[in-house]
């Protein structure tokens, strides 16, 4: 995607509104708990930055997303983040801002191959590859502070499978199957705007056109009577 098209007047109204989705789940509350479930949903306008915008429009909202929750880190907000923050606070705020902002770029960029042969498959492939390639950049990041994960292992289970039974469990499943379900339902809603918006233009591209024509029709006939 060119720079010019990117940032045209249409791309960026729909990012700001993506924008301020990520930032308002993630900050406030895009996690709804129902029992021992959590339902995520802050990937979903990441997932639909990368099918909209491609690989930077992924990147730029899991960007965004990766700074508030290294905010929410920081800050301590849950217990799990303090003890991280304080026992590797490198890894971590790597961890934070790249685990989304690579998961953006990847599913943006996978979008775009796929799309091309069918376009709707590409859709669910961005959709899930968000929340994959985010719980595996996750995981890495939990492997790469052995020590600080350790210390909240009190059983001195395997760290890999301490890390996927206590850390990740089942939620991955969850994230996956909501932004499979609601991330292409969303994108086909945006899609029929786009229509109206188009036949919009049109109509006015026609009515803009046919005034221009009227006016010019009108031309020689004043000059006629002038004469």
């Amino acid at each position: 995607m060119e720079k010019k098209k990117f940032f045209s007047a249409k791309n960026v109204a729909y990012l700001g509104v993506l924008l301020a989705l990520v930032i308002v789940l993630q900050a406030v509350g895009g996690t709804i708990v129902i029992g021992p479930v959590q339902l995520n949903f802050t990937l979903i306008p990441i997932a639909l930055g990368a099918i909209l915008f491609g690989l930077w429009g992924g990147a730029l909202l899991g960007f965004a997303c990766g700074i508030v929750v290294l905010i929410q880190v920081i800050v301590g907000t849950v217990s799990f983040y303090t003890v991280i923050w304080n026992g590797s606070p490198v890894v971590t705020t790597f961890t934070c801002v790249l685990k989304t902002t690579v998961a953006g770029a990847v599913a943006g960029l996978l979008y775009g191959v796929v799309a091309k042969k069918n376009k709707l498959a590409a859709t669910f492939v961005a959709a899930g590859l968000v929340p994959v390639v985010n719980t595996i950049l996750f995981i890495i990041g939990c492997l790469c502070m052995p020590n600080t994960i350790q210390s909240i292992n009190p059983e001195g289970v395997n760290l890999f499978v301490f890390i996927l039974v206590s850390i990740v469990t089942f939620n991955f499943f969850i994230e996956f199957a909501l932004n499979v379900v609601l991330a292409p339902a969303i994108h086909r809603v945006v899609l029929v705007v786009e229509k109206q918006i188009g036949k919009r233009k049109k109509a006015v591209a026609l009515q803009e056109e046919s005034i221009e024509n009227k006016a010019a029709d009108e031309q020689p006939q004043a000059k006629d009577n002038q004469t």
